[in-house]
Formats: C-alpha cells, sequence, structure tokens
C-alpha cells in the first residue's frame, strides 16, 4: 500500500541535538636538531611533521589545515585543485569533496599542497573502488559515487557509530519511497555553516544541496566520509524507518511514524530551550 506522506514544507527530518565538532587539523611537533655554536629561538615555530583530516570534514576545511600546515597564504591549496590533476571519478566533475580521505599524512621534507591533495584521492580512491565497496554499491544499485555521497550524509547526521546503519536506511527508504531527503546537514552544507538550527527561510534556499526541495542525492558527497559510515552506506541495517532526531546525547529516536516523530522533535526543543536558559549567563549589576 502507498504510504501518504505529510506536505513536504511540514516535515523536519533531522533537527538532531548536537553540533558538528569542528576539529583543528592536529599535528606533530618536529623534534629540534641541536647546532653548535647555535642558540635555537625558542619563540620559532616547528614545522609540523604530519596532519591528521579527521572524519566528516569538508573541503574547505581541508585547503584551510594544509595552507597552515605548509604556512601559505589562506586560500593557497584551493587554488592549486583545477590543475593539480586528482584522480577523481567522472561524475565528480573536478570536485574533490568527499575524496579527500581522512587519515593522517606524513609531510616530507618539501611538502606541497598538489602532492597531499594527490595522496589524499589516491588514498580515496584505494579504499572506495576496492571491491567491498565497488560490490557492495553495484548490491545496492548505485555506483561508487553515489554511495560516497550517502556516506557523507550519514558522516553528517549520525550521533554516534551504532546510528550510522539506521541513517542509512532512512536515506534509502526515502529515496525508494520518492520522497526528498530533507537533511539539515545538505542545508548546512549549502551555507556553509554547521548548526542544528534549521530555520523554515533555511529549507526554501535555492540549491542543489538544499534536499528539502530537491529530489534525490545533492550532486557531490558534503564531506569526507570514514570507513564506518561507508560500510553504512552500503550496508544499511533492515528497518523501515523515515523519521529520525537526536533527542539528546545518546538518545536518537527512528521512526517511520511521522506524527511519533512531531512528538519526537517537540522534545528536542524542549531539552534545546532548556540546556539554552541554564547556560545563559546571570545578569549582575
Amino acid at each position: 500500500m502507498q504510504m501518504n506522506t505529510p506536505p513536504r514544507s511540514t516535515i523536519r527530518l533531522t533537527r538532531r541535538g548536537r553540533l558538528a565538532l569542528i576539529a583543528t587539523g592536529a599535528v606533530v611537533a618536529g623534534t629540534a636538531v641541536a647546532v653548535p655554536l647555535l642558540i635555537p629561538d625558542s619563540h620559532e615555530e616547528k614545522r609540523p611533521t604530519s596532519l591528521v583530516i579527521p572524519e566528516g570534514w569538508r573541503a574547505n576545511q581541508i585547503y584551510s589545515a594544509v595552507d597552515k600546515a605548509l604556512a601559505l597564504p589562506a586560500g593557497t591549496t584551493r587554488k592549486t585543485v583545477p590543475t593539480a590533476n586528482l584522480r577523481l571519478p567522472v561524475d565528480a566533475e573536478g570536485n574533490p569533496e568527499g575524496y579527500l580521505f581522512p587519515a593522517t599524512y606524513p609531510l616530507d621534507r618539501k611538502p606541497t599542497p598538489q602532492g597531499l591533495l594527490t595522496r589524499m584521492v589516491d588514498a580515496a580512491n584505494a579504499k572506495f573502488n576496492g571491491a567491498p565497496i565497488a560490490a557492495g554499491a553495484q548490491r545496492n544499485a548505485m555506483n561508487v559515487y553515489q554511495a560516497v555521497t550517502i556516506a557523507s550524509i550519514v558522516q553528517a547526521e549520525a550521533a554516534t557509530k551504532a546510528d550510522m546503519g539506521k541513517v542509512a536506511r532512512v536515506v534509502f527508504n526515502r529515496l525508494e519511497r520518492g520522497m526528498p531527503l530533507q537533511m539539515d546537514s545538505t542545508v548546512n552544507y549549502a551555507l556553509n555553516r554547521f548548526s542544528v538550527n534549521t530555520t523554515e527561510r533555511d529549507t526554501r534556499i535555492e540549491s542543489p544541496y538544499n534536499s528539502y526541495q530537491r529530489m534525490g542525492l545533492p550532486p557531490t558527497p558534503i564531506d569526507s566520509p570514514g570507513g564506518d559510515a561507508m560500510r553504512a552506506a552500503i550496508n544499511p541495517v533492515p528497518g523501515d524507518w523515515l523519521y529520525f532526531v537526536t533527542v539528546k546525547p545518546g538518545d536518537t529516536r527512528f521512526t517511520s511514524d511521522y506524527a511519533e516523530h512531531q512528538r519526537n522533535v517537540a522534545e528536542f526543543n524542549r531539552h534545546r530551550q532548556s540546556a539554552q536558559v541554564s547556560t545563559s549567563p546571570s545578569k549582575s549589576r
């Protein structure tokens, strides 16, 4: 029996009660070498020996981290992308989003933005084009690039590793039913921000990444998914869920019933308002 869905403008899929953790690209400092007759400047910044790219980082964050690690002017790494000859899938159309694989990258003696981006994309290709991912994508009637796109949404939306398989199933269920994904993470990507406060106005923005207004998957991944998110994207757990919301940390609720989802969202809003009141600075004179 075909399921009736509420009007698109009234559905809220993910008003999750958590802020995305934006890591800072931690680096490991190099070891100082003593030089006879020279006194090292204790205030001189030591050159990092590695660059850490966390799971879930967007390309813009990675470009900035590379610029910082290599002490380059802001925007340098971004400008190298068109001429870096990265081995990206055709569907990417030159955009490396989703293919800058999260890992720790040692920095050699003369690292360059092009060299680092190449290593990240090569690492992604090695992971994504291997038999498990490629076969899993085919099993779910999609190509690898689509699997990476779903994994990037899972990476952004799931509150915990345990939730990833369920979030992936919500994505598949909505696609199969011809429903818009209505993921706040894609709207945040379009607005270049991280937030749990998605307004009705936000959901009306003109963007191919606005999954409230556009059907199907966004045109590219929205971050760099890790291994757990990729496995969830090709092996979603069984379930009929269409909605989910993280009411409070450790309490993400999945349901196929819209009325139940509305009650969960209302509870999320109450918890959020209570938290805002409790953390508001007291007024004193």
